[in-house]
């Protein structure tokens, strides 16, 4: 399946629309009313500065250990610090995860979720479709920061909280209660459904209009904007990124900037299936017949059954990718090279990724059952090669991309 190119949103426009939040004159309240764009400022700031706090709360959490920088820690780019596949949750920190954190770093530009997505501007052809594109999850089932946001803080794998009341129960006793009400209302906490709809609203817009979530601070941004030199080896490195005949990483990942000028988001904010290895370290996986599907299921619902979607999941931005420890939906992989490498020689050298079967032949594309293999991307460098064929890349290409990705991490985090 191949996935359109999406030009990325300007920043001011994500902006816009997370503070286009209507409000009364007195920017306060749940369900606010017209205001002036001053006013609409005003709220926006409060609701970062509110979602900011509650962002590093472990309070809100029912073991009360546990906060959203947890396990979206800034000092790694607001992705997880640890090189474990999943994150322990729950009440009482004992329950594991079935997938990897992503990072939360550059996910103000990121689309709704839609089935079909006709790209004006994919080679002039407005008439293909380019597939699933958009969300802010690993399967699309998250359009907003606030419509995330409530995730984690309702799963009993992760914050494990039983319900809404339970979450607005803590905030009442939070030592940020008073900016709270004089944000929301007075009498926000006497209503549990619209305190947690607020609640949620403040970690959305903290998580997407913060700039400590976009700052397009890396050696790249500044080599684009003439400031600074890529060496001879990145530089090749992201010949090779680009090449549609080596890497072709940038079909999904993209790196030039957009035609207005914005950088690179280094994602097309598509869904795509390139059946990662199955990772024994998910306990999940334990179980035989559990298979992660992605946008057919199981954690989204409302595609199950639709066989076509089954095994994909979202594009990530590569920003910053050099700081994790564990790469895929599913953290299969542990460091950088391994995962550049194994777009390389998926299909050539199936034996390297995949485990053997009892019989001893290799279990390729272990983690997918065979009828939704259809889905599988086989764009380049896939493109029909074969156990045996040379790979697209060889050893020191895959180096030399990997040193190109390091020119992607962003300036507050060099050194970590």
């Amino acid at each position: 399946m191949t996935m359109g190119r999406w030009k990325s949103r300007a920043i001011v426009a994500a902006a816009a629309s997370l503070v286009g939040i209507a409000a009364p004159a007195n920017t306060s309240g749940v369900h606010p009313g017209p205001m002036t764009r001053e006013q609409a400022y005003a709220r926006a700031d409060a609701l970062t500065a509110l979602g900011r706090q509650m962002f590093f709360d472990p309070a809100l959490s029912a073991s009360g250990k546990q906060a959203c920088s947890s396990c979206h820690d800034p000092n790694h780019a607001f992705g997880p610090a640890s090189a474990s596949p999943v994150e322990m949750g729950g009440a009482k920190l004992d329950q594991p995860g079935v997938r990897a954190a992503p990072s939360l770093r550059y996910l103000q530009a990121a689309p709704a979720f839609t089935e079909l997505f006709y790209d004006s501007e994919d080679e002039g052809d407005e008439s293909v479709d380019n597939g699933p594109t958009g969300g802010l999850t690993w399967d699309g089932r998250a359009d907003h920061g606030k419509d995330q946001a409530r995730i984690p803080l309702l799963s009993s794998l992760e914050m494990g909280n039983k319900d809404e009341a339970e979450v607005v129960a803590s905030l009442r006793k939070a030592p940020y209660a008073d900016a709270f009400k004089a944000t929301f209302g007075a009498d926000v906490f006497d209503h549990p459904q619209d305190a947690f709809d607020a609640a949620v609203e403040a970690l959305g817009t903290f998580e997407q209009s913060s700039a400590d979530f976009y700052p397009y601070s890396s050696r790249y941004d500044a080599f684009l904007a003439g400031k600074a030199q890529l060496s001879a080896r990145e530089l090749h490195g992201r010949a090779l990124f680009e090449d549609e005949s080596k890497g072709n990483c940038a079909s999904c990942h993209l790196s030039e900037p957009a035609n207005d000028g914005e950088p690179p988001q280094f994602t097309d904010y598509g869904l795509i299936a390139i059946a990662v290895p199955r990772n024994p370290a998910i306990p999940a996986n334990a179980d035989p017949s559990y298979f992660d599907l992605g946008l057919c299921g199981p954690l989204r619902t409302d595609f199950n059954g639709h066989n076509e979607y089954c095994g994909l999941f979202k594009t990530p931005t590569l920003r910053n990718v050099a700081l994790r420890k564990s790469f895929f939906h599913n953290g299969y992989f542990h460091t950088l090279r391994e995962a550049v490498a194994f777009y390389a020689s998926r299909d050539t050298d199936p034996g390297h990724w995949y485990p053997k079967k009892v019989d001893g032949t290799v279990d390729k594309f272990d983690d997918l059952p065979k009828v939704y293999w259809a889905n599988l991307n086989t764009d380049p460098p896939f493109n029909g090669r074969k156990p045996g064929d040379k790979p697209a890349l060889t050893d020191a290409e895959i180096d030399d991309i990997v040193a190109f990705l390091g020119t992607l991490t962003d300036a507050d985090q060099a050194g970590q």
